[in-house]
């Protein structure tokens, strides 16, 4: 049975240098402010992506941080081609430290109305299957090394609440998420004696391509009544990934954290 160490001083409780960190659609978004931080924290990185050309131009933007790059293709709702990048993942690393799940996709189309079926498996395929389809893959080899780890799922504050459905329909979104936030605390207890921890973050509002999704109402709420009054960048939800996977978080696991700026409490 694996114990994680403790620290026992601030000296490298947030040293992540030296990891091998895969995150899936750390290309853009916030998955790149996750890339970015990890990155700029010693990390080497490699980014699972649907599009490899954006992926590599992100790899050439990190390659001033000295660390050890890859960009492999790969979209997760296809269980295939997970099968296909794992390997890639394996032969690029002799081990992973750390899966971060980022990739995803969301929809605005009502669920009743003529697409919203196609939508609800389209969504699902990727937030919630897409998952599954990556940790089936990578950790059973993280669990077999006996190295410990850390697998960070990004969730959703829309896996907690569905307020403002009427204006922002997105039911598989916050069905996917939500069985994601469930799926980690399964997770964590199957995979805690191989000293792997587990966690969702949930973000809330997040500077990223699907801001373009997001309803006036929603921008004027982020803007008059959330505590924190802005949006939040993905290189803040980057620098909890890295918290999470340092020895300083290495007693947390099984844990769902919204990073919200507030949100959770005014609607």
């Amino acid at each position: 049975m694996f114990k994680s160490t403790p620290i026992t001083s601030m000296t490298n409780a947030f040293d992540v240098s030296g990891k091998n960190v895969v995150i899936t659609g750390g290309n853009r978004g916030i998955g790149k402010g996750i890339t970015l931080a990890y990155a700029q924290s010693g990390a080497n990185i490699a980014i699972l992506c649907r599009n490899v050309e954006s992926g590599q131009k992100t790899v050439a933007e990190i390659q001033q941080y000295g660390g050890k790059y890859t960009c492999i293709q790969c979209d997760i709702s296809d269980y295939n081609n997970v099968k296909t990048a794992a390997k890639e993942v394996f032969a690029f690393f002799d081990h992973v430290d750390v899966l971060v799940n980022n990739a995803g996709v969301a929809t605005t189309v009502p669920f009743l109305d003529k697409e919203g079926l196609n939508e609800w498996h389209r969504v699902i395929n990727t937030d919630l299957h897409g998952v599954a389809n990556l940790i089936y893959e990578i950790a059973p080899s993280m669990r077999d090394k006996g190295l410990g780890g850390s697998i960070i799922n990004i969730s959703s504050v829309g896996g907690q609440r569905v307020s403002g459905s009427k204006d922002h329909h997105n039911a598989p979104y916050n069905v996917a998420k939500a069985g994601v936030d469930i799926f980690t605390k399964y997770l964590a207890i199957v995979l805690g004696d191989y000293g792997i921890r587990v966690n969702s973050i949930a973000p809330g509002p997040v500077h990223s391509d699907l801001d373009k999704d997001l309803p006036p109402s929603f921008i004027e709420t982020i803007e008059k009544d959330l505590p924190t009054h802005r949006f939040g960048e993905p290189i803040e939800v980057g620098a909890f990934c890295v918290y999470l996977s340092s020895p300083a978080g290495s007693q947390i696991t099984g844990c769902v954290y919204a990073f919200d700026g507030g949100l959770l409490c005014v609607t």
